[in-house]
């Protein structure tokens, strides 16, 4: 099975972790075996803002939006016409956001980051926390995924 990651850093944040990392957390949370891509952005607040009123009706910033494309190619045939990969969808990642919550939830920032790409992979996979019985399964999943990265439990106080 193979995982294509596009990362897109726009505004060249030099504090956002490496391709290899997001390409480690993002590979370890692809649950198929059938080969796939998605793409990564690290935006500033007011990007996520900006989307996150757009597509949620939600005037705030945020960490994580995942945006999920059924039955898409990632290339169109004519860029790479032996590709056979689908296409997952988009992580719009908040940068500013995600090295805040780190911060105030003493979390380690690459664990927080490895968090955030294990979240948003999970939603585009179908996964969802909107119901309690989704979210315990959804919490559960991206626990084991974290601890197989040597991660602790993100949900546990410290």
């Amino acid at each position: 099975m193979t995982l294509l990651l596009e990362l897109q850093n726009p505004d060249n944040y030099g504090s956002a972790p490496e391709y290899a990392d997001f390409e480690r957390w993002a590979s370890a949370s692809w649950l198929d075996e059938n080969d796939a891509g998605a793409v990564i952005r690290i935006v500033g607040e007011k990007e996520i803002r900006e989307m996150n009123n757009r597509f949620r009706g939600k005037d705030t910033s945020t960490n994580v939006l995942s945006f999920h494309y059924e039955n898409m190619p990632m290339y169109a045939e004519n860029e790479h016409p032996d590709s056979d990969l689908d296409y997952l969808g988009d992580l719009i990642m908040c940068l500013p956001v995600i090295e805040r919550e780190a911060a105030e939830q003493g979390k380690q920032l690459s664990q927080h980051w490895a968090h955030m790409v294990l979240h948003g992979m999970l939603h585009l996979q179908g996964f969802d926390h909107i119901k309690e019985v989704e979210a315990d399964i959804m919490e559960a999943r991206e626990i084991e995924l974290l601890r197989q990265l040597g991660f602790s439990n993100p949900y546990e106080l410290t």
